[in-house]
C-alpha cells in the first residue's frame, strides 16, 4: 500500500537507475542520481533537527530543484517553491506567512534569500554531497503518516496576501494514480514541461515521471516567446507528452508556426487552467490528427486537475470543450444559491469533495474556514468539501461544461489570479485613492481604473516592485471618481461599459 511519494521514486531509482528522470536539455539527472541527491539533501535537514516544518526553496529552474523537493521529503519537512523572479516585497510577503527556519537556495539567488529575514539559507550544492544517513532516513520514514503535508504552493489572495495552500502525501497518490490512468500514461512518455516548478502543476509531469520511469525535459521559459524554435526543442529531444496551459499552445498555433513545424513526436496533449478558444484548438486538431487531446480541470485546493474529457475530432465554431467528468475517487457537485443541489442543466457551484481535497490554507485559518466547508448536501457526519467558486452545468451527456468564475478571480496566462489582490497593491500607493480591476477575456488583458494624483506610468513602475509580471495590468486609466452603485460599492458594470466603449481600445466583450 502507497503512504509516500518516495515509494514511487525508491521503486524506479532500483528499476531503473540509469534512465534520465529530468532534463533541461543541458544539465540531466538520471534516477539514481535524483534519489542520491534528495537523501543527502535530507539527512542533511534531519541532521539538523528540522521535522515537519516548512522548507522555503529558492532555486532557478532546473533539475536540481526535484532533488531538493524530495530532499525535503526524505528529511519529513514540506516543500514551499517560490518563484524567484517575484519582486522582493511580494517575496517578503510569502516569507512572513510561513515563518520557515531554513531556505534551501542556489548560488544566483542565495543573496536574495538571505535579505528575506531570519532563516538560515543553505546552498545546494554544499547539500547535495553530504553523506546519506540511511538509519536517520529510515526512522524518519517510520514517522511518517499518509496526511503529513509534503508541500505548499501559494496562489492569489483577494486581500493582497496569498494564501498558501497544504498539500499531503495521501492527496498527491490519489491525484497521480487516477490521472495516470485516465490518461493513460506509461513508461514511454517523454513529457515536455511547460509550467513553473512554484505551483502545483508540474505535478503531472513530476509524479508520473517517479510513478513510472517516464522523462521530463524542463523547457526553457524563453523559448514561449519563439513558437518555432519551440516546435523544433519538441522535436530534437521526441517529446511525446505535454500537459500546458491554454496561452502556451496558442502562442504556437496562433502565429502560425504549425505551418512552418510539425511536433512529430507528440501523441498526447492535455490543457487546461483556461478556456481554449475553438479556432485555435482546431488547428492543433488538424495539424495533429492522430493524437489525444484532453481538457483537464480542477483548482490547486484539490492537489491539481479534478475533472478531465477527451476530446474526439474537431470542435465546431460556437460550441465548447467541456471539463468532462472527475477523476476516480472524486465527486462533483453543482450547488444553486440556496444550498441545494443544481437540477440537471441548470448552473451551480463546483464544489470538490474526494481524497484530492487538500489540507487548507497554511498559518490562515479564517481562509480555510471560508473554503474549505462542511457538504451542503450531508449533515449527517463531518465531510469537508472544497467551494471553487467556479460555476458549471450539466449538458445533455452528462458531462460538465464550465461557465464562469462566482468572483473576481482569474484565469490569465495560466495563473490564477484574484483582481482584488492586484487592486490591493495600487491602493496601497500614497497618491492613489481607489483602484478596481477587470478582465477582458476575449483579449485577456487586464485593465485598471483608478483614482488619485498618481501618474499612469508612476503607477505601473510603483506595482511592478509588487506583483509578478503577469498580474499587471496592460492597460491603466486614470479617472476623477469612480462609479459607485446606489448602495456605494463600485460599479464594475458601469467601468465594464466604459471600457468597451472606450475609443482608444475599440469593441471588447466578455469582461470579467
Amino acid at each position: 500500500m502507497l503512504t509516500n511519494i518516495l515509494q514511487y521514486l525508491e521503486a524506479t531509482a532500483a528499476r531503473l537507475p540509469d534512465k534520465i528522470a529530468f532534463s533541461d536539455g543541458c544539465d540531466s539527472l538520471t534516477f539514481a542520481e535524483l534519489q542520491k541527491a534528495a537523501k543527502s539533501i535530507g539527512s542533511r535537514l534531519a541532521a539538523r533537527g528540522f521535522r515537519r516544518e516548512p522548507v522555503m526553496i529558492m532555486m532557478d529552474r532546473h533539475p536540481n530543484v526535484l532533488s531538493a523537493f524530495f530532499g525535503v521529503v526524505y528529511a519529513g519537512c514540506f516543500y514551499v517553491p517560490v518563484d524567484t523572479e517575484m519582486p522582493e516585497l511580494r517575496l517578503r510577503t510569502t516569507f512572513n506567512s510561513l515563518a520557515p527556519r531554513i531556505i534551501i537556495s542556489d548560488r544566483s539567488n542565495y543573496q536574495k534569500a538571505a535579505r528575506l529575514g531570519q532563516a538560515e539559507v543553505l546552498l545546494f550544492d554544499g547539500m547535495r554531497g553530504f553523506p546519506p544517513d540511511e538509519k536517520l532516513l529510515s526512522q524518519i520514514r517510520e514517522n511518517q503518516i499518509d496526511t503529513d503535508p509534503i508541500y505548499i504552493v501559494f496562489t492569489s489572495g483577494s486581500t493582497g496576501v496569498p494564501k498558501g495552500v497544504a498539500a499531503c502525501h495521501r492527496s498527491v497518490i490519489d491525484y497521480t494514480e487516477s490521472f495516470c490512468e485516465a490518461l493513460g500514461l506509461s513508461e514511454d512518455c517523454v513529457f515536455g514541461n511547460q509550467t513553473p516548478l512554484h505551483f502545483d502543476a508540474p505535478l503531472k509531469e513530476i509524479m508520473t515521471t517517479i510513478k513510472y520511469g517516464a522523462t521530463t525535459y524542463l523547457i526553457p521559459k524563453k523559448l514561449f516567446l519563439f513558437p518555432v524554435p519551440l516546435v523544433e526543442h519538441l522535436n530534437e529531444h521526441k517529446i511525446n507528452t505535454i500537459c500546458w496551459v491554454v496561452s502556451a499552445l496558442c502562442t504556437i498555433s496562433a502565429l502560425g508556426a504549425l505551418d512552418i513545424a510539425r511536433p512529430r513526436y507528440l501523441k498526447k496533449i492535455a490543457f487546461g487552467s483556461e478556456v481554449f478558444p475553438v479556432k485555435q484548438f482546431n488547428i492543433w486538431r488538424d495539424a495533429l490528427p492522430d493524437a489525444e487531446f484532453y481538457n483537464l480541470y480542477g483548482p490547486t485546493e484539490c492537489t491539481g486537475m479534478s475533472c478531465w474529457y477527451k476530446v474526439e475530432g474537431r470542435v465546431p465554431e460556437g460550441g465548447t470543450i467541456p471539463i468532462g467528468r472527475p477523476f476516480r475517487n472524486t465527486r462533483i457537485m453543482l450547488i444553486d444559491e440556496n444550498g441545494k443541489e443544481a437540477a440537471p442543466g441548470e448552473p451551480g457551484e463546483i464544489y470538490i469533495a474526494g481524497t484530492c481535497v487538500t489540507l487548507g490554507y497554511y498559518n490562515n485559518p479564517g481562509k480555510t474556514d471560508e473554503a474549505f466547508v462542511q457538504n451542503p448536501l450531508n449533515r449527517s457526519y463531518r465531510e469537508i468539501v472544497y467551494k471553487t467558486g467556479d460555476i458549471a452545468r450539466l449538458n445533455e451527456r452528462g458531462e460538465l461544461v464550465f461557465i464562469s468564475r462566482r468572483d473576481s478571480q482569474i484565469k490569465h496566462m495560466g495563473h490564477r489570479i484574484e483582481l482584488g489582490e492586484i487592486e490591493a497593491a495600487a491602493d496601497s500607493h500614497e497618491r492613489v485613492a481607489r483602484s478596481c480591476c477587470l478582465y477582458d477575456s476575449e483579449n485577456k488583458k487586464i485593465v485598471m481604473y483608478y483614482t488619485g494624483e498618481a501618474g499612469q506610468g508612476e503607477l505601473l513602475a510603483y506595482l511592478k516592485d509588487y506583483l509578478p509580471r503577469y498580474m499587471l495590468p496592460a492597460v491603466i486609466k486614470k479617472l476623477d471618481s469612480l462609479p459607485l452603485t446606489p448602495n456605494g460599492k463600485l460599479d464594475r458594470q458601469a467601468l465594464k461599459k466604459l471600457y468597451k466603449d472606450s475609443e482608444n481600445e475599440g469593441t471588447h466583450k466578455n469582461l470579467k
